[in-house]
């Protein structure tokens, strides 16, 4: 089944309920062949009772990312294509994969149809993944259906087989060993109730009993595995810090100047090798600035000091935070000081789309008082929606969503009762209540879906792997 939004076709993350009906995407099998371990190889996909072979067509890390996840195998490395751990056989499943990096199996990416493709097996796709699988602990762990990989629905892996937590009894306590496991930043949140969406499966932990000083949830207590009196609808979440922070320092305004960021706790600038607006874009959305006007290097607003920790970087311009670009290695520059990279973005008014497929679409969040809140639905149609999509440069506004259809927010709400004409150049200069004056939940958070989601880098055709 499709889910129709005006001029595309989604893919669904999980089940969710579309128009009355319930809507489960299939799991796939996947393997990785021909590697030092289960966790590096030729990918191959198990369809119509018989394995093959994926395309390198747009084969890149996103896609490997979901693919180590599934497996349970750490995060991504590398994703050579050219048949690096030899050539499959037929068939060749799937062509031009188009992942975001968050889903929790490639069934949840965009893809072709079974077979379509014009490939041959000298183009087939592989995977390197950081982590060796293993029976012993810890439990393997991931974070699903969330805006990045350290944010979602907790899922752990056990006999082979990916499954939820309860959210009986859960807490910040848990959310600090799930962070700390997955190496994401510090929690800020720990939402129970299907935050991000109903899992399926099993629902493997009840009542997680953790001090939070536990390196990984499998050291913490928990009655026995798959026992529990639990739905979906009670699956645990959690909300991390990207672990990466970025900042733009010695600009007019925090959202132009030199790009710098945190490792170690220390802060490093960024080699301008290969930086471009692709990488600027990266930036500025990741800061909540718009879209990039100007990705200069040569230093151009001053020469930073200590760490350089990035160089050739390389994005699509569609990722949410820098940490998800390719790169070399932390840390491994050629590069000096005078060749610092710097980005200018649009607009220093702070709003962002959240949940979405992309930067253009999701749900409304604006900055105010250093705090990122959700707007109410009340009144908010497709004239309000018109000014979000031009001030972060996503084109015309094509749904004006309502009800929370992007996911429930957290504190504050900081905006109720928007009137904009649609002519307005940001959401700022458009009539509101007084900020943080409400009368709405969360449950009324609104949203947006811009038609820029149909010129980013990949096709934006899915559908659901029914």
């Amino acid at each position: 089944m499709d889910f129709l939004v005006p001029g595309q076709l989604w893919s669904l993350p999980g089940p969710i309920w579309i128009f009355g009906t319930c809507v489960f995407p299939e799991p796939m099998q996947v393997r990785l062949v021909n590697g030092s371990s289960r966790c590096s190889g030729r990918i191959e996909v198990h369809h119509n009772q018989r394995w093959g072979t994926v395309c390198d067509d747009g084969w890149d890390l996103a896609d490997a990312e979901v693919v180590c996840r599934q497996l349970g195998c750490g995060t991504a490395v590398s994703a050579p294509g050219k048949a690096m751990f030899g050539q499959g056989h037929d068939p060749v499943w799937l062509d031009e994969v188009n992942c975001m990096g968050t889903e929790g199996a490639i069934t949840e990416c965009n893809l072709k149809r079974w077979g379509d493709h014009n490939c041959k097996h000298d183009e087939d796709a592989s995977v390197v993944c950081s982590g060796k699988w293993t029976h012993r602990e810890p439990t393997e762990l991931r974070l699903v259906n969330g805006p990045n990989r350290c944010a979602g629905r907790v899922e752990v892996l056990h006999h082979e087989q990916w499954g939820t937590v309860c959210d009986n009894d859960w807490g910040m306590e848990h959310a600090k060993v799930v962070c700390r496991q997955l190496e994401c930043g510090p929690p800020i949140y720990a939402p129970g109730w299907a935050r991000f969406g109903r899992g399926y499966d099993p629902i493997w932990m009840e009542k997680v009993n953790c001090s939070g000083m536990e390196s990984a949830l499998s050291e913490c207590t928990v009655q026995s595995w798959g026992q529990h009196s639990c739905h979906h609808g009670e699956d645990a979440s959690v909300v991390c810090t990207d672990p990466m922070a970025v900042q733009l320092v010695n600009g007019p305004n925090r959202c132009a100047g030199r790009v710098e960021v945190l490792e170690q706790h220390q802060w490093g600038t960024v080699c301008d090798d290969n930086w471009d607006m692709r990488d600027a874009n990266t930036v500025c959305w990741q800061l909540g600035c718009g879209v990039a006007i100007a990705a200069p290097g040569l230093a151009h607003f001053g020469r930073g000091n200590g760490p350089i920790w990035l160089s050739e970087v390389n994005c699509t311009g569609t990722e949410d935070s820098l940490s998800k670009c390719k790169a070399r290695p932390k840390g491994v520059t050629g590069c000096h000081h005078g060749e610092d990279a710097s980005v200018v973005c649009s607009d220093p008014t702070e709003v962002r789309l959240v949940n979405g497929s992309s930067h253009c679409s999701g749900r409304v969040e604006v900055l105010h008082n250093q705090r990122w809140g959700s707007v109410c639905d009340d009144g908010w149609d497709l004239n309000d929606a018109e000014v979000v999509c031009r001030q972060l440069g996503c084109g015309t506004a094509i749904w004006a969503a309502s009800a929370a259809r992007f996911g429930q927010g957290y504190e504050p709400i900081w905006l109720d009762d928007v009137n904009c004409t649609g002519s307005e150049a940001a959401l700022s200069e458009c009539r509101a209540r007084p900020w943080g004056v409400s009368n709405c939940n969360h449950k009324e958070d609104a949203g947006v879906v811009c038609i820029g989601n149909l010129f980013l880098n990949k096709t934006p055709t899915k559908r659901c792997m029914l």
